[in-house]
């Protein structure tokens, strides 16, 4: 790995954190053995610096890749887009086709509007309801981002945002004016929910929500907040960035009957091109216009160029009901295996999203251990499965097989066993700021 880890030292020294983006951070795996660089990426195969190739069963790309990493078809596509010029002084024409598509698929939306990443377009949304509602307060349950909108809520406690994903997201450069205007609840919890839509009632510009990511909405949770924001004008936006496109082919509030203001899209959309969406009611969506909202990349042709390509194959071959398949296979053996050697785990989320937690006194020291595990035996793997449909029975079957001899070495280790193996370097959990 000296390549690797030679590169990465040197990042150290360029850019803060060492990597634009922390899910990639090796200290988030396996600290000071991790890959860290990719040379190719095709399908579910990666290639290192040192010409090593790995089977991806982490994250697709973060999820990105729910095709496969550089699909054929749609880096077809790309490279005319390429060719014929990917940016001009006028607007390309596939971002109205793309706009006709998503609002074709949510019969309850009628405009749309575009930017390049995820937590953009949550800004966006956001910033689309406080001119609709010219009100400033948001709720919001889950993950969405680094924006200050978001983040602004661990001003009131630095605890604040550890039930959302990510604990440890300190709300430093982020101006103490924004205290108290973005205020969390739980998933699924209606109580938590009615006391604090009683307390801002008249105050809250939007609702935010992750539709779904380890547990179904029951439907009495999303019927009280649709009630709210209806009645208190408050816009109600639902954040399909991790959860679209992966249980059908569009948002998986169809799925489950919600029925929302805005939804936002990006990550499996468009398959590893930067693309995202917030596609929403037209009487919402207007308020764009009184409010400065405008990017001069946000007007270039691959990412719509890609969607696309990208939402008709997935169509076409029913892709969502692979990603199920594959998830579920997963899930089933991470069980399997854990039960046959006596290990304690406990798995969650919908099944082209899953992931286990091992039941120990020292988690992150078995997550360590097992990503060393599987990275000797030639995978990208941890404590997730994200889906993808470059995933056949022979990937699944294989990594199954180095799950499997990963439990029966870890079964019968000590503690000390443990740090000896990873050399006392655990992985992170959350955020950390390196030295």
């Amino acid at each position: 790995m000296t390549k690797n880890q030679d590169l990465y030292s040197e990042a150290k020294k360029l850019i803060p954190g060492g990597t634009q983006l922390l899910s990639k951070r090796p200290e988030m795996f396996l600290p000071n053995e991790w890959v860290n660089y990719y040379t190719e990426a095709k399908g579910c195969e990666v290639f290192d610096l040192e010409g090593r190739k790995y089977t991806d069963m982490i994250s697709a790309g973060i999820g990105t890749c729910a095709l496969g990493f550089a699909d054929d078809d749609v880096n077809a596509v790309v490279k005319k887009a390429v060719d014929r010029g990917s940016m001009s002084s006028l607007n390309c024409c596939e971002e109205v086709e793309l706009a006709r598509l998503l609002t074709d698929l949510h019969p309850w939306s009628e405009m749309v509007r575009f930017t390049r990443c995820g937590g953009e377009a949550l800004s966006v949304a956001v910033r689309i309801a406080r001119a609709f509602s010219g009100k400033d307060k948001v709720l919001f349950c889950g993950y969405h981002g680094w924006h200050d909108w978001y983040i602004s809520s661990n001003l009131a406690s630095d605890k604040s945002l550890d039930g959302h994903l990510l604990p440890g997201l300190k709300p430093s450069g982020i101006p103490r004016q924004l205290l108290g205007t973005s205020v969390p609840f739980n998933y699924n919890n209606v109580e938590e929910f009615l006391e604090l839509s009683k307390k801002y009632e008249d105050d809250v510009a939007a609702v935010v929500l992750e539709t779904v990511r380890n547990s179904p909405p029951n439907k009495d949770f999303i019927d009280a907040i649709r009630k709210f924001t209806a009645e208190k004008s408050a816009v109600f936006i639902v954040d399909e960035v991790t959860s679209g496109f992966r249980l059908n082919v569009g948002g998986a509030h169809l799925i489950y009957n919600i029925e929302p203001d805005i939804a936002v899209f990006a990550k499996a959309m468009s398959n590893g091109y930067p693309m995202a969406a917030v596609v929403g009611k037209r009487k919402v969506m207007q308020a764009a216009q009184d409010s400065f909202i405008s990017s001069t990349y946000w007007t270039e042709r691959i990412g719509p160029t890609a969607a696309l390509a990208t939402i008709e194959k997935m169509k076409a071959l029913d892709v969502p009901a692979h990603l199920v398949k594959a998830g579920k296979a997963v899930q089933d053996l991470w069980k399997e295996k854990a039960d046959k050697y006596g290990i304690q785990i406990a798995v969650e989320g919908i099944y082209p999203l899953g992931h286990f937690q091992f039941l120990a006194d020292n988690p992150l020291l078995y997550k360590t251990v097992f990503t060393k595990f599987m990275l000797s035996h030639g995978f990208l793997a941890s404590t997730l499965y994200y889906a993808s449909y470059a995933h056949k029975d022979n990937h699944i079957q294989g990594y199954a097989d180095a799950v499997d001899e990963t439990f029966s070495k870890m079964c019968s280790m000590s503690g000390s066993e443990m740090m000896s193996f990873i050399n006392g370097n655990i992985c992170h959990s959350g955020f950390k700021r390196l030295n």
